[in-house]
């Protein structure tokens, strides 16, 4: 998990750098279109898209890495409106904070490769390195990344030892900012013949939304079997140079990539049409993707635990989901001479979807669970049934 570093005390100068700007910048109406259906030829190696969709652009980035030749490299740049996308093997609750992406009506996005959680915007570029398996190699294409960032001017940029990109100068501990700041995360995904470097490349990202909805507060109390994000102070290039954007950053990658694999073309532009969109993989992976069953039913197994002091004692419990649905639900109470019997609120949430529990008044149903018409709204268990109703309704 990338998060930014914002303090309003720490005043970054532009920095200068000796290297020169990028030689060129290609303009989009010189590059190859799509085709009349709608959807590039797959014979190429440069796609550059002019979608800003994010279900478009994921569906797009999938197609080609599934539908183009496995035997060459391909590279794809996009940018998206603003989303939060998490790793194929993460948890939403656990990763966002989702009470302000509803705030801010902001999707989450699952993808298909594995990885952390990131924020995307319009100063977040992103970009899509394809190889056949047998050439992967996460450091090859980092260096390409590091290239292309260094070539904008920003000399000081590194790889660590995760391939994620930095940039750091003497100045920053003089400035008591870190020593360095994260400017691109990476994830891959690697099949029978083909595998891909992607990443995020922040270059004017709004930073506070960033932080804002990547913080969900549950870090210890939930525990999960699938992948956790790792927390790192992040910046945008710009810091270095307010000049550079989106289109530097893509002439700079195309120029690194044709550089490694000696590709001559320039890039095919995609775009969001009609036509593109009608085609039968483009049109079920982009259905797919913000359906419950990909967004919320593949999130791993996970267990968390919360508890509530109630006027007449402590309830403690322990929710437990797999796949998106609650497999059980162990409730204590503490502190308390109370002797109450919570085994029907196990039954009650088990198997309903985590996030979108039972919507019954809560007096009904303990009434109906305990199969006492006269413990309605009296009952402490209609108390505790309300409370997790709203813990596990969140989505």
């Amino acid at each position: 998990m990338l998060l930014p570093m914002t303090s309003a005390r720490f005043v970054v100068p532009r920095l200068r750098s000796p290297l020169s700007p990028p030689s060129r910048c290609f303009s989009l109406s010189q590059c190859t279109r799509s085709s009349s259906t709608g959807l590039p030829s797959l014979d190429r190696s440069i796609y550059l898209s002019e979608s800003t969709g994010p279900y478009f652009n994921l569906t797009i980035e999938d197609w080609l890495f599934r539908k183009a030749d496995p035997s060459r490299p391909l590279l794809f740049l996009y940018r998206n409106t603003p989303c939060v996308v998490l790793g194929r093997n993460q948890n939403p609750w656990k990763e966002i904070n989702l009470a302000a992406l509803r705030q801010t009506s902001i999707p989450f996005i699952r993808r298909r490769s594995g990885g952390g959680t990131v924020y995307h915007d319009l100063g977040n570029t992103n970009y899509s390195i394809h190889v056949p398996r047998t050439w992967f190699d996460r450091n090859v294409t980092s260096q390409i990344v590091l290239r292309a960032v260094r070539g904008m001017g920003v000399p000081e940029a590194t790889v660590n030892e995760r391939n994620d990109v930095c940039v750091g100068t003497d100045k920053m501990n003089r400035l008591c900012l870190p020593a360095f700041l994260y400017v691109s995360g990476s994830a891959y995904k690697i099949v029978s013949s083909r595998a891909y470097h992607h990443g995020t490349m922040l270059i004017s990202t709004q930073l506070k939304t960033l932080g804002n909805l990547l913080r969900s507060g549950k870090q210890e109390s939930m525990t999960t079997k699938g992948v956790a994000s790792v927390r790192s102070p992040v910046c945008n290039v710009q810091l270095f140079d307010s000049s550079l954007s989106h289109e530097a950053f893509a002439d700079s990658m195309v120029r690194e990539f044709q550089r490694e694999y000696g590709v001559t073309e320039e890039p095919c532009i995609v775009r969001e049409s009609e036509e593109a969109k009608a085609d039968e993989y483009i049109r079920k992976g982009m259905e797919e993707l913000p359906s419950w069953e990909w967004a919320y039913g593949q999130t791993p197994e996970f267990q968390y635990t919360v508890s509530k002091t109630f006027p007449w004692g402590v309830v403690t419990a322990v929710i437990r989901s797999k796949r998106g649905l609650i497999t059980g639900c162990d409730v204590a109470l503490k502190d308390s001479i109370l002797a109450l019997d919570f085994a029907p609120l196990d039954e009650l949430f088990r198997d309903m979807r985590y996030g979108f529990v039972d919507v019954d008044e809560p007096a009904d149903v303990v009434a109906r669970l305990t199969g006492n018409s006269e413990a309605g709204a009296g009952d402490r268990r209609t108390e505790v049934y309300a409370w997790l109703r709203e813990v596990m309704s969140e989505r």
